[in-house]
């Protein structure tokens, strides 16, 4: 990598070492964990505004770092970074604990920074949640964009400060026609009515993992919450689990055995998370097939069995999850689903 590069985009260091860890004790923790908060809109992001790249979960290489450079760099916006910071190895983690949400916590303290980007997910940001300044993210709202593990980091914050977050790409996704069009007009144009079409670039491709079908059709309105199924499920029961009532949930997934999906589904089921949705978007689940000759219910099978119970819309295979061509979805925004059309349409903007 050039280091020549990161020279005009290392300010965040000098802030890292000036300010003290922004963290919150036991005490703030727990009543902010009482407090019900109201919906907060960030600011929509202008060409030439300032993003901060950040690695809140697992550690990134130098070329993850330099196509995510080139990603943000290419929808107009500058970037800043700490790169001893975002480079930070500890075996699956980029970083300590206090470290990643140390960053974070800067991130939305500094000024200088318009909205935050995180270059990609992996594991370990639910590590780090209790160590977040909710009081400072909730002063300072901003754009927050990401998926995956990144999860755990929307509903916290949307949980303890009522801030829309982003579940769009991380900053080393492909950034096709399809999903730069979408996260720019998502963050950047304040608009209400917003109409997400299902990606024709994904039903054009042969892969069967592309395939869409609707559990139970019609259409709701609804709160957008959600994100990776893993991520939902093992919050559940924590201080950062986030209510489904009234909510349209949108859950996708990677890497998982049929019958992990539905150990996680059905504990959210015995939990009472889906008995008040409103409906539930599926993204799609990749790599999440049964291989051949094992002794399993096919991945559809399974979604559809578990799903049955519900009187309410539910399609699979919409188009965002660990995939090119996805959606970005704001979470907290009143939404509508209508599985006839494949369509999500934000009724509100998603930002000021």
């Amino acid at each position: 990598m050039d280091r020549r590069t990161f020279g005009k985009k290392l300010t965040t260091a000098a802030i890292t070492t000036s300010l003290p860890f922004l963290g919150l004790s036991h005490t703030e923790h727990s009543m902010e964990s009482e407090c019900s908060r109201k919906l907060i809109k960030p600011k929509r992001l202008k060409p030439g505004d300032t993003i901060g790249l950040v690695t809140p979960a697992g550690p990134i290489t130098e070329e993850q770092l330099k196509k995510t450079i080139t990603n943000i760099e290419g929808l107009g916006f500058n970037v800043e970074f700490n790169e001893r910071r975002v480079l930070a190895r500890n075996g699956y983690l980029a970083g300590s604990d206090l470290a990643r949400a140390d960053e974070v916590n800067l991130m939305f303290a500094n000024p200088d920074i318009d909205g935050i980007w995180c270059i990609r997910g992996g594991y370990g940001v639910a590590r780090m949640l209790d160590m977040l300044n909710y009081k400072v993210i909730r002063q300072n709202p901003k754009v927050l964009i990401g998926y995956s593990d990144i999860t755990a980091l929307h509903q916290a914050i949307y949980k303890k400060t009522g801030l829309v977050c982003f579940h769009g790409p991380v900053g080393a996704s492909t950034f096709t026609d399809y999903t730069t069009k979408h996260v720019k007009n998502i963050i950047t144009n304040p608009q209400e009515n917003y109409t997400i079409e299902y990606a024709g670039e994904n039903a054009d491709k042969e892969d069967d993992v592309y395939r869409s079908y609707v559990i139970k059709e019609g259409i709701a309105e609804g709160t957008l919450i959600g994100g990776n199924l893993t991520l939902a499920a093992s919050l559940v029961g924590t201080p950062y689990d986030v209510s489904y009532d009234d909510k349209l949930v949108f859950l996708e997934d990677i890497g998982e055995k049929p019958y992990r999906i539905d150990r996680m589904l059905t504990q959210m089921l015995l939990a009472g998370k889906f008995n008040k949705v409103k409906g539930v978007i599926l993204g799609v689940f990749y790599n999440c097939e049964a291989k051949e000759g094992d002794n399993s219910l096919s991945l559809d099978d399974m979604l559809i069995d578990r799903f049955n119970c519900l009187n309410v819309p539910i399609i699979y295979g919409m188009s965002f999850g660990h995939i090119d061509n996805q959606f970005t979805l704001p979470l907290g925004i009143y939404a509508r689903l209508n599985t006839a059309d494949k369509t999500i349409t934000l009724l509100e903007s998603s930002v000021i």
